[in-house]
């Protein structure tokens, strides 16, 4: 059974507004596919050590699978290439075993070996991922990435046998399961890559790991993705062709979705939050809670940014509430930390709240009163979406008339935004992050030294080495409380960067004819899942 796109007979008025807010792109005629996804901006890179981003994690995490997977359900690890594991009694040890008859895409076997090229190679320098982080907690990973060890063979991950793998850990990793599920983990094949270099991705056949297979990306059209008849479970596949859109304009994404030409919106970036009140309304529109913090990073290389008092000060001086409540419509709580409320059973410390007398009299003491001698090519960073719009010239407006301080406005389309970021080609940027698992240490230890995704030129030992403590720690309380003296460092004493406000999960499809989603506070919804009713 195939999915069809059926048309969401809005209210008049919503029409009306739709008409108003623009008209949709226009994509190439191809042959129908069974499930249409509104994904935002077109993909950075198809290489799962490559990219960041949520939306191309959607398509690489469809196309290359790891020992684990997220259940469709609950979002929790469940096994994948690996049918099964045994842990050492003191959480260090994992010993991986390997579904038998394992076979890439193009058919030949998936061994032991791959796994530990695809890790070898993520925490490789030279391969520059931005999340070869989230190996750092495999033993040795951390240091060969920062180029202390170069003998990539030493990395604490070896195949016993073709269909074994022993990774042992720097100390108990309770969310190390859902790490194997992340896409930096996914098994990619090493023959392709070294036969093609930083092309390997468009190769024809592209062997792959996942359910489904690369048919073709034409940039600005689509992505169109083919089920993998070679994956292990294809049997539970439910689709065979799926289309992801690449869409930037809410108007264009809520056009192209009532012309019944897509089946979801899954970028909540993509629904236009002035029509939030109309659309909520509706049986297509889906709420749920989700790990996601909206914020600002500080360029912490640039002077005057340099100096903690003048991010303080810029900070104080944000009235988040007025954010909140003037631009977003969809429910979105004033953020006073960064790690979102339910992460993990995880309280975290107060920030500092809006204070104009504070931050004016930190401003002085810097050495710019009222803003006088403040830099006058200060920027603002920005990718594009009327949110991010209304918030850079709030956030202008309010540093102008309470600090003095003049910031000039800079948008850039998402690639462009992203490189910025990391060349750090900025001042001040809008940021956001989503939960990769369901654990703090998601959101804090991005902001470690030689994690890829700091992007804010910050560097503390201190931080590091608390983060490093806290996740060798077995008690649950002691875990906590260093999470929470490393938050504090992060939000309340250095402040590379301060929280806006907290993001709640957003999807638009129709539920009477489609299956297989299910809100989840990561919003993962595997595509082999999705079935037409």
């Amino acid at each position: 059974m195939t999915f069809k796109s059926v048309p969401v007979r809005l209210a008049g008025t919503l029409f009306l507004c739709l008409l108003l807010l623009g008209q949709a792109g226009c994509f190439q005629r191809h042959d129908q596919a069974d499930f249409i996804v509104i994904n935002g901006p077109d993909p950075e890179a198809l290489d799962p050590a490559i990219i960041t981003s949520q939306a191309d994690g959607r398509i690489v995490s469809a196309m290359f699978e790891g020992l684990t997977r997220f259940n469709a359900v609950t979002a929790q690890a469940e096994p994948a290439l690996a049918k099964r594991w045994d842990i050492s009694d003191d959480g260090t040890i994992y010993t991986f075993h390997l579904r038998e008859n394992l076979r890439w895409s193009t058919g030949e076997p998936i061994s032991a070996a791959d796994v530990v090229y695809s890790w070898q190679r993520a925490v490789n320098p030279l391969t520059a991922s931005d999340y070869a982080g989230m190996l750092f907690y495999i033993k040795n990973a951390e240091a060969i990435n920062s180029g202390k060890i170069t003998d990539l063979g030493q990395l604490g991950a070896i195949a016993l046998d073709p269909q074994t793998i022993r990774v042992e850990l720097t100390g108990p990793t309770p969310f190390f399961l859902e790490l194997c599920a992340f896409w930096t983990l996914a098994v990619v094949p090493q023959k392709t890559i070294e036969q093609h270099g930083d092309q390997w991705c468009l190769s024809q056949p592209l062997p792959v790991s996942g359910s489904h297979t690369l048919d073709f990306w034409h940039v600005r059209d689509r992505v169109r993705l083919r089920k993998n008849d070679n994956y292990w479970d294809a049997a539970n596949t439910k689709n065979d062709i799926v289309d992801f859109l690449p869409v930037e304009s809410p108007a264009t994404a809520i056009n192209l979705f009532e012309a019944g030409q897509a089946d979801v919106i899954w970028d909540k970036s993509l629904v236009p939050t002035e029509l939030l009140d109309a659309l909520s309304t509706h049986p297509s529109f889906h709420k749920f809670d989700y790990l996601g913090s909206y914020f600002v990073r500080f360029n912490t290389t640039k002077k005057p940014l340099d100096d903690p008092r003048v991010r303080k000060a810029m900070a104080l001086a944000v009235d988040k509430a007025r954010i909140v409540e003037k631009y977003t419509k969809g429910g979105e709580r004033l953020a006073t930390h960064f790690v979102p409320p339910g992460t993990g059973n995880y309280t975290s410390p107060e920030g500092p709240s809006h204070d104009v007398r504070l931050a004016k009299q930190l401003l002085d003491e810097a050495g710019y009163p009222d803003g006088k001698g403040f830099p006058t090519d200060f920027e603002y960073l920005f990718n594009s979406s009327e949110l991010n719009r209304n918030i850079a010239v709030e956030l202008q407006r309010m540093w102008k008339e309470t600090l003095g301080i003049q910031i000039k406005l800079r948008q850039a389309e998402n690639k462009v935004y992203l490189s910025a970021q990391s060349a750090l080609d900025y001042h001040v940027s809008r940021s956001s992050w989503i939960g990769d698992y369901n654990d703090p240490n998601t959101f804090l230890d991005m902001f470690m030294s030689q994690n890829g995704n700091n992007r804010t030129g910050w560097s503390s030992e201190q931080y590091d080495q608390t983060i490093r403590l806290a996740n060798a720690t077995t008690d649950p309380a002691k875990r906590h409380l260093l999470f929470q003296q490393a938050e504090t460092m992060l939000i309340n004493d250095e402040l590379p960067i301060f929280p806006l406000f907290f993001y709640v999960g957003i999807n638009i499809y129709h539920p009477d004819r489609i299956g297989g989603i299910h809100p989840n506070i990561l919003d993962i919804h595997p595509i082999n899942a999705i079935y037409a009713k």
